[in-house]
């Protein structure tokens, strides 16, 4: 993937057919959410999602560089998790960076995966990763070895973030309608 500086990525928000790939409009596409923050709903029913009822969801899209975009999401109080998408040679990486209250990094942290096909400008496919595996296995959480996560943006729409495995799938969206 070729690198953008940030102004050539905003020039792909307003004209996308100059994306050379659907990864670089997808980044373009995160990267328009800068500065702004929004609420979500969980919009899936695994018993396992109960933690998040009745919690405010927000997410913040906090950072952004010409390489990496951070988005904070809160879950109620708990202010531990952020996704990192990261623009690489091979496409996009998502992680989750975890940290405790007082910042330091949590031992399950900097997990995640690479996209392995080049999606499209709305949804990207991120399964998981060698690193990911073997602290999901050293961590007792072998059961993560297979998970995939997506993220999708709909500008003006709905931003979605999910994970997928085997008897589990995890979905939360964010809308993005102004106003909203």
């Amino acid at each position: 993937m070729r690198a953008l500086a940030l102004p050539a990525l905003m020039m792909l928000l307003a004209d996308p057919a100059q994306a050379a790939t659907p990864q670089e409009t997808f980044f373009a596409r995160l990267t328009a959410l800068c500065g702004k923050s929004f609420t979500g709903r969980v919009t899936t029913t695994d018993p396992a999602d109960a933690a998040f009822a009745g919690k405010a969801l927000v997410m913040h899209v906090t950072t952004c560089s010409a390489n990496e975009v951070r988005i904070p999401f809160h879950v109620g109080e708990d202010r531990s998790r952020t996704w990192v998408v990261t623009r690489v040679n091979t496409g996009l990486r998502l992680k989750h960076d975890h940290r405790h209250a007082d910042g330091t990094e949590d031992a399950v942290s900097q997990y995640g995966g690479d996209t392995t096909t080049p999606g499209t400008a709305s949804r990207q496919e991120f399964p998981v990763d060698r690193f990911s595996k073997d602290l999901f296995v050293r961590e007792n959480r072998a059961v993560s070895v297979t998970n995939v996560w997506a993220m999708e943006v709909e500008p003006g729409k709905v931003f979605a973030y999910e994970l997928r495995r085997p008897e589990r799938h995890f979905r939360v969206e964010f809308d993005l309608a102004p106003g909203s």
